[in-house]
């Protein structure tokens, strides 16, 4: 196997430079994909050859070839790794987010193509934590939000196709919650009821938290098991500590990402566009934290391995097993 460079790059400047090696892209991916060295995908031995005129991975006890792409989101990607890092750096550092057609003039691909490749990184970006938030001691935000444009505005085709009955007028109704300090969670939801809105904070939230949330009704119940306490935004939008400012904050840059630089998400999407926004926002750099972009980039990096989603699955044609709204 080649030596690693073990110099990654802070800048976008550093990362044009240094991933216009193939060689460099195909370390790169190993490092973070088999940080206790490459692995078989097939028989799990770590015993290998590299087949340097191949680019790729001869497995000593199985003898399958194999190579960085193969279990990855990368996987049957005709694109060199080298534009598919470079578009992966542009998605996980621009703050409100990059479009397929700037990715597509960027990197070279069509317009198509970069659609698809930003549809993937954005499946390397989700997480699936179960850690909850919060805790004692600790301070979370609860809120929710609607996304999307008001149906009389909308073309009589968009309208049937994006209108199901959730939300309001058209809308997708997205519910998230926020440690003070920490990460936000979201999700795409069907409604606001009162029993949904419960299974949410109790799946998101630790007991004991300090919850801050609105006055919707929803809410109501929840002292039993959380310090919940109520600002009423007929009222003021901050009582004392009590508020969900910084959880609004978070609703402002997704829509400015949504409104303005995607300009239109179909509703069976959005919840992949919610993963991108809170992987950016969870990764922030903060003052008792800071963070440069090739650091983020690394993380999403880290994540690629055993993600896989097709074009069809994407575009409706085949059947997707990742439901944007779980229905109550």
């Amino acid at each position: 196997m080649p030596t690693t460079n073990e110099l990654s790059p802070k800048t976008l400047q550093e990362a044009i430079l240094h991933f216009s090696d193939e060689q460099n892209c195909i370390d790169a991916v190993a490092k973070m994909r088999w940080p206790d060295g490459v692995t078989c995908p097939a028989c799990g031995h770590k015993k290998h050859y590299y087949l340097k005129t191949k680019r790729r991975w001869k497995c000593a006890e199985c003898w399958r070839q194999f190579s960085a792409k193969l279990g990855t989101i990368f996987e049957k990607s005709p694109i060199p790794l080298n534009k598919w890092l470079l578009a992966m750096w542009l998605v996980t550092s621009c703050k409100n987010g990059v479009s397929s057609w700037e990715i597509h003039r960027a990197i070279g691909v069509t317009q198509k193509t970069a659609w698809f490749m930003m549809h993937r990184i954005r499946l390397s970006m989700q997480d699936g934590s179960i850690v909850k938030l919060g805790g004692e001691g600790k301070e979370v935000e609860a809120d929710e939000t609607f996304i999307g444009g008001k149906a009389r505005n909308m073309h009589m085709d968009v309208r049937k196709r994006r209108i199901t009955g959730r939300g309001i007028s058209g809308k997708q109704v997205v519910w998230g919650v926020l440690e003070r300090g920490g990460d936000v969670r979201c999700e795409v939801i069907v409604d606001t009821m009162k029993p949904r809105i419960h299974r949410l904070v109790k799946k998101h939230v630790a007991a004991e938290t300090a919850l801050y949330t609105d006055a919707l009704g929803s809410y109501r119940g929840l002292d039993a098991e959380y310090a919940h306490k109520v600002v009423d935004h007929a009222v003021a939008y901050v009582d004392g500590r009590v508020s969900t400012n910084g959880l609004e904050n978070f609703w402002s840059l997704l829509k400015r990402s949504i409104s303005g630089t995607y300009v239109s998400v179909e509703p069976f999407h959005l919840f992949r566009y919610l993963g991108e926004q809170s992987f950016r926002f969870n990764n922030r750099s903060r003052r008792e934290k800071p963070i440069h972009d090739g650091e983020r980039f690394s993380k999403a990096l880290a994540q690629i391995a055993g993600k896989r989603v097709t074009y069809k699955e994407l575009t409706g044609k085949e059947h997707l097993p990742v439901v944007a709204a779980e229905p109550f």
